[in-house]
């Protein structure tokens, strides 16, 4: 069989204080052909030290690290490289928390007691631009985030205007509907969705829909 030349390994920096969860964690990932982890932190400032270096396409980061917290380097990562997606682990689920995790730059989140049943198939979405963050705390953290925030990885303006098609596409993305939902109200293909979501998220430099939400509600493309 002639090998698939579009194949790409997903890349995963691992971020959390306790070595036993790294490894397990690692394993996880490992057994799948698709990802790959190329680095370990175990806080917070080395953490955004191996982003910057190696520049992984997803980050799974712990929140309960020594020093530095997860939230506040998922927040010091995403201003520097709004490019990739991170999925905190929490044993938090309060909705206020989540909301703070989500204006952070988080695209979604674990708990820590479901990493075996959720994390893979959390990467592999996340990696192609999905979202898991529930409607309801999307729509929270994006009026929130529209009155006192101060983000700077979601301020910057577009690499290029987005075209009539895309925006069409990102209404119905803040509004919180899924791929398949958006091609039939537009009568379109998901194939094309799934295309016009890339192209999105490039121009608005985001790694992911949830953050593509926000920053479109920040820049006022879009009205809650």
């Amino acid at each position: 069989m002639a090998p698939d030349l579009d194949f790409k390994k997903i890349r995963v920096l691992l971020v959390d204080d306790h070595e036993m969860i790294r490894r397990g964690v690692k394993g996880l990932l490992e057994e799948e052909d698709d990802l790959d982890v190329i680095a370990e932190a175990s806080c917070g400032e080395e953490a955004i030290l191996l982003a910057a270096t190696q520049r992984p396409d997803l980050i799974v980061m712990d929140i309960n690290l020594p020093g530095m917290d997860g939230l506040e380097a998922t927040r010091r990562i995403k201003q520097q490289q709004p490019e990739t997606a991170i999925v905190v682990l929490t044993v938090n689920d309060a909705e206020p928390f989540l909301i703070e995790a989500i204006k952070a730059g988080a695209a979604s989140y674990i708990l820590k007691e479901n990493i075996s049943e959720q994390l893979v198939n959390s990467i592999r979405l996340l990696a192609e631009g999905g979202s898991l963050i529930p409607l309801h705390l999307l729509q929270q953290a994006m009026a929130k985030d529209s009155e006192d925030i101060n983000s700077p990885y979601l301020e910057g303006r577009l690499l290029e205007p987005l075209t009539e098609k895309e925006m069409e596409v990102l209404t119905r993305l803040v509004q919180g509907m899924k791929n398949q939902e958006i091609a039939d109200e537009l009568n379109l293909a998901k194939a094309t969705i799934k295309k016009r979501i890339q192209s999105i998220l490039s121009k608005m430099m985001v790694s992911d829909r949830t953050q593509a939400a926000l920053k479109a509600v920040k820049l006022n493309l879009v009205n809650l």
